[in-house]
């Protein structure tokens, strides 16, 4: 298993290339909007216990879900995107993978691109 520091440096470099896509689609990463964090779990109890610590202290609202026997959970955070923003919650949400023994897989969002509107 990699440790912490590495993990955050690979996490880094994973949520800046998911920035340079939606900067390539036109997004304006300081509008808010709704981010999905996803954690997988390796029991419907630990991912439980993890829904309910987001949950517990308001850092997102948590839901537990399952497929085929894996169970995730998924943690939505209303927020900007821009890369100190966003880069933080992702270490932040990597360090709680790491404490709780899961496996962080990212955020993911719909971009928000404003379109100018013609006089």
């Amino acid at each position: 298993m990699k440790n912490t520091v590495q993990t955050l440096m690979d996490t880094a470099a994973a949520d800046t290339e998911l920035l340079q896509v939606l900067d390539q689609q036109g997004d304006h990463f300081a509008l808010s909007r709704d981010v999905e964090f996803v954690l997988r779990a390796p029991s419907e109890e630990r991912a439980s216990l993890v829904a309910g610590f987001f949950n517990d202290l308001h850092y997102g609202d948590a839901t537990v879900g399952e497929h085929e026997g894996l169970y995730s959970v998924f943690v939505t955070v209303h927020t900007a995107i821009e890369q100190p923003v966003i880069l933080s919650i992702s270490g932040f949400i990597t360090c709680i993978s790491q404490l709780y023994d899961m496996e962080y897989d990212g955020w993911s969002c719909a971009p928000q691109i404003s379109r100018a509107i013609a006089n």
